[in-house]
């Protein structure tokens, strides 16, 4: 398999260091608010290319941190903690702000088909691995003690920006306008590991330290957390692309000072996803996540589907008439499938057509994770001239990895063919015009939670002496004698 590795910039053969096994990290959410669709179309492609990995037959580790204290709104380590502004947003406490949106943002990894990784860890659980590195690294010489707080003295490392042929003034951070400058630092791109005094009197997460009661810094965990759970030598490090700089740079930097070795081979940056307004943020336009996608009546793996249509090295663009035409694409698919589901039960499996189909499929993702062209190995499969078992098969294969659940959506959609349609009571043709124009209202205000006004018309239509029906299939009504 070849990946383009964002350290050397250039596409190279995934060896891992122990044959067989692969150590992956990802980086986690800040668990402050919902996670929008563009953080998630980072958290899909990793996901496939974990399950690629699988998929291939190697045993993969994955180990995702949760940023539940620590990370602060500017890149300079100033600015205000985004885990104490959702807190103070929602009146609440930081640890309830965390636990309510662990819990949100797996709930939408698992509506898109993202597996959970074998290990999350919260920042909070592991203070005492960032102390004892922190401490290692004021030994070594790697770090200062300034104001009150530790700081990483970049002036000691032969390379820094190491993600690309970055201009240090360009980088430089604490300088940009409305960004306050930490004149604690020796260099400007220093970075704290822990926190003793700052700007935030009220932080309500702080632990004892040998140099004071504090807190860490952000970059400073998910280090810590990576080589705690897979070792001093990680094979796959990923995240989205904006993480590259401060965040992985800075890992890095900490990392090796600690290990005195390179500490990871393959570094797997996702491309932004966009609006036609720019870099889409929680802080301007509409705020897309996956619940507003649902209720505008869009199926999450329709928005899977979408990301896996463009290369993840690529900024996407997101517009809903894109979705709209992904969602003609998906139910194409669906409906291709249907037939194949009774003609398969009386028909053997081709390996040799299957075979000669599934190169294209691990081509395609081999070359760089082409999800793009993965999806035309799909469709490849549809129209081909072989049997409908071997299809089914190469459908179920591929779905390991796409994780577009089109056999689960296809059966559904067969068993929705298979049922009865709805009886419709014998009256005015006006009146049932009027009636199932109003069940199509109540339908769509459902699907927006606008639950008041389903009741409202529910309630109303009773009055009239309507009552409505809902079925599996359906609403429906009768009329009372």
């Amino acid at each position: 398999m070849l990946l383009y590795n964002s350290l050397t910039r250039k596409r190279e053969e995934f060896v891992p260091n122990e044959p067989g096994k692969v150590s992956m990290y990802t980086c986690g959410p800040t668990v402050y608010h919902f996670a929008h669709i563009g953080n998630l179309r980072s958290y899909i492609m990793e996901d496939v290319l974990e399950k690629y990995l699988r998929y291939t037959g190697l045993d993969v580790t994955r180990v995702m941190n949760i940023t539940d204290v620590g990370h602060l709104t500017s890149d300079a380590d100033t600015g205000e903690d985004k885990m104490l502004k959702g807190a103070k947003r929602e009146k609440k406490t930081v640890m309830e702000i965390a636990k309510f949106y662990t819990d949100a943002f797996f709930a939408d990894c698992e509506k898109l088909n993202i597996k959970r990784p074998d290990v999350v860890a919260p920042a909070t659980g592991c203070i005492d691995s960032f102390i004892e590195v922190i401490t290692s690294l004021l030994d070594k010489g790697y770090a200062y003690e300034a104001g009150g707080n530790i700081y990483f003295d970049t002036s000691k490392l032969s390379t820094y920006y190491v993600f690309n042929d970055f201009n240090e003034d360009d980088l430089a951070v604490g300088v940009r306008e409305g960004v306050e400058a930490d004149g604690n630092k020796r260099n400007k791109a220093d970075f704290v590991l822990w926190f003793t005094k700052s700007k935030f009197d009220d932080q309500e997460l702080k632990w004892d330290s040998p140099w004071g009661v504090g807190y860490p810094g952000w970059h400073i965990e998910c280090s810590c957390i990576s080589m705690k759970h897979l070792g001093e030598y990680l094979d796959l490090h990923c995240g989205g692309i904006d993480n590259a700089f401060p965040h992985h740079t800075n890992e890095i930097a900490q990392s090796e000072a600690y290990v005195g070795h390179k500490w990871c081979n393959y570094w797997f940056h996702v491309h932004h996803l966009n609006t036609t307004g720019g870099k889409m943020s929680k802080s301007k336009g509409e705020f897309l996540t996956v619940s507003l996608l649902e209720s505008k009546g869009y199926d999450p793996l329709v928005y899977r589907l979408f990301c896996l249509q463009s290369h993840y090295r690529k900024s996407l663009v997101f517009s809903y008439e894109n979705l709209d035409n992904t969602v003609i694409a998906y139910n194409k698919i669906i409906q291709k499938i249907v037939p194949m589901l009774d003609a398969a039960k009386s028909e053997s499996v081709d390996e040799a057509a299957a075979q000669a189909l599934r190169k294209g499929f691990c081509d395609a993702l081999d070359n760089d994770l082409n999800t793009s062209l993965a999806v035309t190995a799909l469709y490849d499969v549809l129209k081909a001239k072989t049997n409908a078992a071997t299809k089914l098969a190469l459908i179920a294969e591929y779905d390991t990895v796409l994780g577009l659940d089109l056999i689960a959506h296809a059966e559904a959609e067969k068993k929705k063919k298979a049922a009865p349609t709805l009886a419709i009571p014998d009256a005015d043709p006006a009146l049932v015009s009027e009636v199932m124009a109003l069940i199509e209202e109540r339908k769509n205000a459902k699907k927006a939670k606008d639950f008041a006004t389903a009741d409202r018309i529910r309630n109303e239509l009773a009055a009239r002496g309507i009552l409505l029906i809902d079925t599996p299939q359906g609403t429906t009504f009768t009329l009372e004698s």
